[in-house]
């Protein structure tokens, strides 16, 4: 091939292409500067409410209705989050809203908040959360709504809580239960990294909540984070790195950032019961979980039951959250599986073109 033989090159193309990626680099430059100096906020769990009801370090919130009376559902809904983050990724940002999607669709959303344990919150456990704590938040909301049939959706180990309510405390008015990502079954010890992890007879867990009280929110965070290390500590930054020109995806992350790292303590009796009566003997399924002097039967929860699993959910996995519907005494019952992972299935790009939806339409039929 000679000189004359080559393609000649296109300097116009080259130059816009150059063009575009200096100002791609500019602005990646900038974003990457006011992050680094803190210069940038996101607002999370905006949608507008009001306080209702508190006890100790407890709130119950009510949302203000987006849609006339008429539109309204009958039956009021109740959310419950895990012990140890924040309830606002119910609520994290405008337009990436479930609390906002279910008020739009016409329902009386109630949000529960178990607050920042402090070291005179120590020695409460499951029982007092989903025993004691939990159904006077539930008569708030009655008095508040004035409806004594209600909903109740509780995620992750929010789940496991309301799920214990649903079986000691059945004809209180719960119509429906709805459990996202739900620890209910530790039957296999290899299951999850945690199983492993915390059934090793080198996890001391006595001497953890003895030294600590409540287990400190880092020591969650960084066990979760371990789970995935790689994407946890390297992969999120390299997907941020590659989008900082696009202040969408900043602003996306930041609020997921936000949340991720927003932890509260988890109080040492409830941390205790988890790891030795959940986790290793595995109680509630093998029905020997005792709460005031009770057996917790599975088999007493009558409430209408939407179970929702994750396919690729490394926190829950999907064999601890399957098996509750063999045991429960519902007559309507429906497992479904989302693509997705334990919490990217309600707040991820898709969770209102797939979660939200399906949830919603089968709710739907379940509360006039």
């Amino acid at each position: 091939m000679t000189s004359s033989d080559a393609a000649p090159i296109d300097l116009e193309r080259m130059t816009e292409q150059l063009l575009k990626e200096i100002e791609r680099t500019t602005k990646s430059s900038d974003m990457a500067a006011r992050l680094a100096t803190n210069r940038i906020k996101v607002a999370v769990g905006q949608t507008p409410k009001e306080q209702i009801w508190a006890l100790n370090k407890m709130r119950l919130y009510h949302y203000y209705p987006q849609v006339p009376p008429e539109q309204r559902k009958a039956v009021p809904i109740l959310l419950v989050f895990a012990l140890i983050n924040r309830p606002y990724i119910f609520d994290l940002r405008p337009g990436n809203s479930f609390v906002e999607y279910l008020l739009h669709h016409g329902y009386e959303v109630y949000l529960l908040d178990w607050g920042t344990p402090g070291p005179e919150d120590a020695g409460y456990d499951f029982e007092d959360f989903s025993l004691k704590f939990l159904p006077r938040a539930v008569r708030a909301m009655q008095r508040h709504s004035k409806k004594r049939e209600f909903t109740m959706l509780g995620w992750c180990i929010g789940a496991t809580i309301v799920t214990i309510y649903a079986a000691m405390r059945p004809d209180d008015g719960l119509r429906n239960l709805i459990l996202l990502t739900a620890p209910i079954d530790f039957s296999d010890k290899e299951g999850s990294t945690f199983s492993r992890w915390l059934n090793t007879e080198y996890y001391n867990v006595d001497e953890l909540v003895r030294q600590f009280g409540n287990v400190p929110s880092t020591v969650i965070e960084y066990g979760n984070k371990m789970l995935k290390p790689v994407e946890n500590y390297i992969g999120t930054y390299l997907k941020l790195w590659d989008n900082l020109d696009n202040p969408a995806v900043v602003e996306a992350w930041l609020a997921m950032n936000t949340w991720v790292t927003d932890n509260v303590d988890f109080p040492g009796a409830a941390f205790r019961q988890w790891v030795v009566e959940f986790f290793r003997e595995n109680r509630l399924m093998e029905n020997k979980l005792m709460m005031e002097g009770r057996i917790v039967d599975l088999a007493n929860i009558k409430a209408n039951l939407l179970n929702v699993i994750a396919d690729k959910d490394h926190i829950v996995p999907n064999c601890q959250s399957r098996s509750i519907m063999d045991r429960v005494g519902s007559k309507d019952k429906k497992l479904i599986e989302l693509k997705g992972g334990h919490i990217g299935i309600m707040v991820g790009s898709g969770a209102s073109k797939r979660a939200w939806p399906l949830m919603e339409a089968w709710l739907s039929e379940r509360s006039n």
